[in-house]
């Protein structure tokens, strides 16, 4: 008998972690109602996002309500992708939410809470990583992104000031 020797197999693991939310604050000069408006407005998302370029209503959908679906556009240099999203949480002036899937893969939560100040409103957004584990290996590829979080973080303070200066304009 001829022996071939050691077999090796390589193996892809596909497992689910949980990543811990990211959040990022400010405090801007402006309404809380004119801040809602201008988030739960995702057609308008392209305006300060530098990865969001903009949204397209669906099913009907004319603007912000607890279960309006609409698909969201994005690029990141030469690639560009889109999503389906669907509005989970929508109170005027409070908070702004929805989830985020490709095909029959879940993707992520994102959510915006405006609080009053003294002088405006305190802007919370924070995105929520649901990707499970085949969505986690296929991430790179689609985006180009491979630490979504870090990137993420970094897309979102971009985007917390560029919505302080249109709100200032």
């Amino acid at each position: 008998m001829i022996s071939a020797g050691p077999v090796m197999h390589a193996r892809v693991e596909l497992i689910y972690c949980p990543a811990m939310p990211v959040t990022v604050e400010r405090d801007i000069e402006a309404p809380p109602d004119q801040l809602w408006a201008m988030v739960s407005d995702v057609t308008r998302m392209g305006e300060w996002s530098p990865e969001a370029t903009g949204a397209e209503w669906r099913g009907g959908a004319t603007g912000a309500a607890v279960g309006a679906k609409f698909k969201g556009l994005n690029n990141n240099g030469k690639r560009s992708w889109s999503t389906a999203c669907t509005v989970t949480e929508c109170e005027p002036g409070t908070s702004f939410a929805f989830s985020v899937v490709a095909g029959p893969l879940s993707i992520a939560k994102w959510a915006y809470t405006f609080t009053p100040t003294a002088t405006g409103c305190h802007v919370t957004e924070t995105w929520t990583d649901t990707r499970g584990g085949l969505a986690r290996f296929l991430g790179k590829a689609v985006s180009g992104v491979a630490d979504r979080a870090t990137y993420n973080r970094a897309g979102m303070e971009k985007t917390l000031d560029a919505l302080a200066s249109a709100a200032a304009a």
